[in-house]
């Protein structure tokens, strides 16, 4: 959707004091530990864009809360791996041989929509070391969240997700379906149903890249949306409008433990 239709369909603009207004009333509040995922063409149109929407965010938190996005960047991988599109086989070896090491401040955030890349470069925000699934926070808990990040099993209890679930942690789908709920990834480490695989990343070492093998599962997210619906029947989800979008607001404790045991269930 272009910009001239989004505007056409939001009634009025949107801004940092109608968005922090909008969040309150969902149930979000300050001193809360809360992952976000954001849909800026769902929003409508915003005064400021990205920027107001994550500062809308911060103002609800406070200082006292903490703001947590996923700030992957899933192009440091191995290129065997690449679908949309592939790359040709004979070029895997050069890439792993030049491809530059991950860098938190320049490695940038990507296929995650605008609001992840601007907020990794705000102030104060702390981003975590893996080449490929990194999570960004600012605020009380940045600094508990994002200071291990191990490069094995990239997104389970040993993760910045793990901490976040330890405490706490709020789930906001600012305009996303449940197929963007990254929480739902530690639910899949702990439902122990997904086989193990190898992936690879540039890593600097001693002050160069070296291509570097680490060991994960195999993500399959097909079915978040189909757990999402459950969940919400069965559990306490708080929906609204945010903006124009349509949002939901929700414990990352109980869906990570409800997906990991319909996970389980479905596969037995």
């Amino acid at each position: 959707m272009n910009e001239k239709n989004v505007i056409a369909q939001t009634r009025s603009p949107n801004t940092i004091n109608s968005l922090t207004k909008d969040l309150y009333e969902l149930g979000v509040t300050p001193g809360d530990t809360l992952l976000v995922h954001v849909s800026m063409k769902a929003l409508g149109w915003v005064s400021g864009g990205p920027q107001a929407v994550i500062q809308a965010l911060m103002d609800t938190l406070t200082s006292e809360g903490t703001l947590v996005i996923q700030t992957h960047s899933p192009t440091l991988s191995d290129p065997t791996e690449w679908q949309n599109p592939p790359v040709p086989e004979h070029w895997h070896e050069t890439i792993r041989k030049t491809m530059p090491a991950f860098d938190p401040e320049k490695t940038p955030s990507t296929y995650l929509g605008v609001v992840p890349e601007l907020f990794r470069k705000f102030p104060n925000v702390q981003r975590s070391h893996h080449p490929a699934f990194s999570i960004s926070a600012w605020g009380k808990n940045a600094s508990e969240i994002t200071s291990e990040h191990p490069l094995d099993y990239s997104l389970s209890d040993h993760s910045p997700l793990g901490k976040a679930y330890q405490l706490e942690a709020k789930v906001l789908l600012l305009g996303t379906g449940y197929d963007a709920n990254t929480s739902f990834h530690l639910s899949e480490y702990r439902s122990g149903t997904r086989k193990l695989k190898e992936n690879g990343a540039p890593l600097q070492v001693d002050g160069a890249a070296k291509w570097t093998v680490y060991k994960d599962i195999e993500f399959d997210d097909e079915s978040f949306e189909e757990i999402g619906e459950h969940f919400e029947k069965e559990k306490k989800v708080l929906t609204g409008k945010v903006g124009q979008a349509y949002s939901r607001l929700f414990s990352m404790p109980q869906a990570v433990d409800y997906a990991a045991e319909w996970l389980k269930n479905k596969n037995h």
